[in-house]
């Protein structure tokens, strides 16, 4: 990671070397954050964030969920990822805000924990490597599920969620694979470690339910959109795990993933062993948003402002 310049850290831009937290602060010791990623695309018509909105609501739904009481409006919050940007004058980049507990009390009752948020902003190429969009990643299926529901809200883009994560991806790699997938505890298809399934059988493009324990990711729902748009029948449904060694095709997505082809499951090869045309359908319509070939009709490109507001009186 290359460090920018400034970073936003409780309640005004300091330099990257300067935010930091207190060692004794609550989120690291009990996993109390919530945090978003958000893409900033060099378009054709200038710098763009993409989704800001959705990524925005995301963050204090989140926050809601964990009941962490930050002060500032989504109004406020988006005004804020502009001025990271914009001030780190970055022309595409990854926006990570982040809402968590800092110093105050060591109880888990956090309570009396103070609240502060701090959004930060680099350069981050693909999650998962250049192979990713064409010729596709090895995946394995991990031992570990996801959690069952009503023990912690897989919905609230968590920070203490991924530890799960850390371990389907920390096993995956000493496994020989790019990535792990992680089952839900009815033993149906949840997700990746940090990106939503998606599967082709028969032309048919299926996805696990909000139910199976996954995020409701932003890039799941543009792809699933694209695919509508597209006039391919998308199934939202419960999907066993044999289904991944029968697929035509299986991707993943996610902000950080994109779109990434998966090439081969558990050893077995997927389709031909590389990107499948409907996969690379999608790819091209989502990639197309940035280039211009993909009329943006739903307005989820944001110009970055390049000026600041001349008055913010936002909370």
């Amino acid at each position: 990671m290359k460090p920018t310049e400034f970073i936003w850290h409780k309640g005004k831009l300091v330099p990257w070397s300067d935010a930091t937290v207190h060692v004794l602060s609550h989120g690291l010791h009990y996993g109390s954050s919530v945090f978003e990623g958000i893409r900033v695309y060099e378009t054709s018509g200038g710098s763009a964030f993409f989704r800001l909105d959705s990524h925005v609501r995301r963050l204090c739904d989140s926050a809601r969920i964990h009941r962490m009481e930050h002060g500032l409006s989504r109004e406020r919050l988006t005004e804020i990822c502009h001025e990271v940007v914009r001030r780190n004058q970055l022309a595409s980049a990854y926006v990570r805000p982040i809402i968590y507990r800092g110093f105050g009390t060591m109880s888990v009752d956090a309570g009396a924990t103070p609240v502060e948020v701090s959004v930060a902003a680099f350069e981050w190429a693909g999650y998962l490597g250049a192979d990713a969009i064409e010729k596709g990643v090895d995946v394995g299926v991990s031992s570990w599920t996801r959690a069952a529901p009503n023990t912690h809200p897989a919905m609230a883009k968590a920070g203490g969620n991924y530890l799960s994560s850390q371990l389907i991806s920390m096993e995956a790699h000493r496994h020989g694979y790019v990535e792990g997938i992680a089952l839900d505890v009815t033993g149906n298809l949840s997700e990746g470690a940090g990106e939503n399934l998606f599967l082709v059988r028969d032309g048919v493009l299926l996805t696990p339910p909000l139910s199976a324990a996954i995020l409701s990711g932003i890039t799941r729902d543009t792809v699933v959109t694209l695919a509508q748009d597209l006039g391919l029948t998308v199934r939202e449904q419960s999907l066993p795990r044999e289904l991944l060694y029968l697929a035509d095709e299986v991707f993943l997505t996610g902000t950080a993933t994109e779109v990434a082809a998966v090439r081969s499951v558990d050893g077995l090869t997927v389709g031909a062993g590389r990107r499948g045309p409907i996969t690379e359908k999608l790819q091209k319509a989502f990639l197309g948003l940035f280039s211009g070939e993909t009329r943006d009709k739903w307005g989820w490109l944001e110009p970055v402002r390049r000026e600041p507001p001349m008055i913010s009186t936002l909370p």
